[in-house]
């Protein structure tokens, strides 16, 4: 790591005039492509958060969600047909050479199958297991090191996030996992409440195998792509509102969540549906801290129960620090939030609200609950597609996105 760190980002600090968030975030950006997965999946949330993070580091990251290097065609040939054992041409008319999208983990390619079905093929990259293992020793070791040297840094809890990371990319590294966890999300939003806006691509299990995934092939617009939504006519905060509330029942009901809505997840199709792909990532939280999580957010977005919100901070693990109590917990979170609550998104700057939220905690030694974690990340996502699409919209105090929690009907 200090050798990447030598050749990418030292002359750049080295040259004085050089010194700015501009100048140093290119390098940045080889440098956590040289630093190999895990490094690349921490950088998405910067990516998809530019509210709480500078906007020259989240633009110059922003292109790894969905484009990182790729790997060459002849070893994803080979890897496709060890996999499905036989060769390429006979299990598919067209196979494009060039990838779709190429991520840390795995490229996905457009084809088609002998019997006509339009599909995409996600492979995993054939040297990703290797350097899996020694990147996970190196972010190990940044987040302890973190953890020790800033206060602020201990308040989002970086052992955590470097522990969720590791899990989720083992799970990652098996096609067959995602193609069960597709499938076991889509049934979960035809079970309960008003989903038909959303969906999930269907999985072709006989061209799938444990480093191959092949799925129906979705023609939509990326959820941050303002341009091309404005120019289709669709109800763009209908469709957010469509998508959030889909996935906070898919957290918060049924305890089994997408773990990983950047923008190349998400989709708008051409029949107007929020499409929900890859799914490398998910999230699962045991009953008692789904009940947990359930009471505070309805004590926070619908009754505003400040004290409840502490108290259930505080079964899920918060680590209040020195000289904070419950009580004092819960009249500080009042004064952050409450001011929020009935503002546009568009009013609300996040990068100061998370940066005062983090001095105030880092002063107190408040750390973040480690089950909270990838909950908030996937937060902060749809907080900034709510800025581009439907600027005016007061989200958080949308009642239609948690009626499902307050035993009511939802209404479209």
């Amino acid at each position: 790591m200090g050798a990447v760190i030598g050749r990418h980002l030292i002359p750049t600090l080295a040259r004085r005039r050089s010194r700015n968030i501009a100048a140093v975030a290119p390098q940045l950006r080889k440098a956590v492509v040289a630093l190999g997965p895990p490094f690349v999946k921490l950088s998405q949330v910067v990516a998809s958060s530019p509210g709480l993070f500078p906007a020259p580091i989240s633009d110059a990251l922003r292109d790894l969600l969905d484009d990182a290097p790729p790997v060459p065609f002849p070893p994803i040939r080979a890897a496709v047909e060890a996999a499905l054992g036989r060769p390429l041409e006979d299990a598919f008319t067209t196979f494009e050479e060039t990838p779709l999208a190429a991520a840390s983990v795995a490229q996905v390619h457009e084809a088609t199958a002998r019997d006509g079905r339009r599909v995409v093929v996600k492979v995993l990259r054939p040297d990703v297991e290797a350097q899996f293992l020694t990147d996970l020793r190196l972010l190990r070791v940044v987040a302890r090191g973190a953890s020790r040297l800033s206060r602020s840094a201990r308040v989002i809890n970086p052992v955590a996030v470097v522990d969720d990371v590791v899990l989720q990319l083992r799970r990652e590294l098996d096609m067959g996992l995602e193609a069960q966890s597709m499938e076991r999300f889509s049934a979960n939003l035809r079970a309960f409440g008003s989903n038909g806006s959303v969906r999930v691509p269907a999985v072709h299990h006989d061209l799938c195998g444990p480093r191959v995934l092949t799925m129906e092939r979705v023609d939509g617009i990326k959820v941050d792509d303002v341009v091309r939504l404005n120019l289709t006519g669709l109800d763009l905060k209908g469709l957010l509102r469509a998508g959030v509330r889909a996935w906070i029942e898919s957290a918060l009901q049924h305890r089994f969540f997408h773990g990983d809505v950047h923008a190349g997840n998400l989709f708008v199709d051409t029949q107007g549906r929020v499409v929900f792909v890859d799914f490398g990532i998910v999230g699962q939280l045991d009953e008692a801290t789904a009940d947990i999580v359930r009471r505070g957010v309805v004590a926070l977005l619908h009754d505003r129960d400040f004290q409840t919100v502490a108290d259930c901070l505080v079964e899920l693990g918060a680590n209040l620090g020195y000289g904070l109590d419950v009580t004092r917990a819960a009249a500080a979170i009042q004064r952050l939030a409450e001011p929020l609550l009935d503002m546009p998104i568009s009013e609300i700057d996040y990068q100061e609200v998370f940066l005062s939220a983090v001095r105030q905690a880092a002063a107190k030694g408040v750390q973040v609950p480690a089950s909270l974690v990838l909950l908030i990340k996937q937060i902060l996502y749809f907080e900034r597609y709510a800025k581009l699409v439907a600027p005016d919209y007061d989200i958080l105090s949308d009642t239609f996105l948690i009626e499902f929690l307050l035993d009511e009907s939802p209404t479209p």
